[in-house]
């Protein structure tokens, strides 16, 4: 049996807003925007290059869902982007005015810094050592 994930939904504010950043500030490529209906699209975005896993960019649609817009785990990081080159990343996105909230820290496993996404979702910049 093979399995994996395919997409991760990330609840947004607003379609346009989300690809632009994504694909403006992170360089993420726009793979799909589909309309569904009057109000939902089906919007994909991923890393250039990436094999797999994808964010579906969902608009939160009533309270509870836009309540979640930025916090959907709790304040807990919750997207890793792997680099194979940290500093030139960081560079780039702290470039793009991407704010990090934990600068750069070499641990076991690899050197990993924290930024927010446009609506303050935490993400880890990371680079794994070559073993991890």
């Amino acid at each position: 049996m093979k399995r994996s994930i395919a997409h991760l939904a990330l609840v947004v504010n607003d379609y346009d807003e989300a690809i632009r950043f994504y694909t403006e500030k992170l360089d993420f490529v726009l793979l799909e925007d589909t309309p569904q209906s009057p109000t939902k699209r089906w919007v994909l975005v991923a890393p250039p290059g990436a094999e797999g896993c994808s964010l579906l960019l969902a608009k939160g649609v009533g309270d509870e869902q836009r309540s979640r817009i930025g916090n959907q785990t709790g304040g807990r990081v919750f997207l890793f982007l792997r680099t194979d080159d940290f500093p030139r990343d960081y560079e780039l996105l702290r470039g793009r005015g991407v704010k990090f909230i934990r600068e750069p820290k070499t641990e076991d496993y690899g050197t990993v810094a924290v930024f927010e996404d446009l609506y303050g979702n935490l993400w880890d910049l990371v680079e794994f050592h070559r073993a991890a």
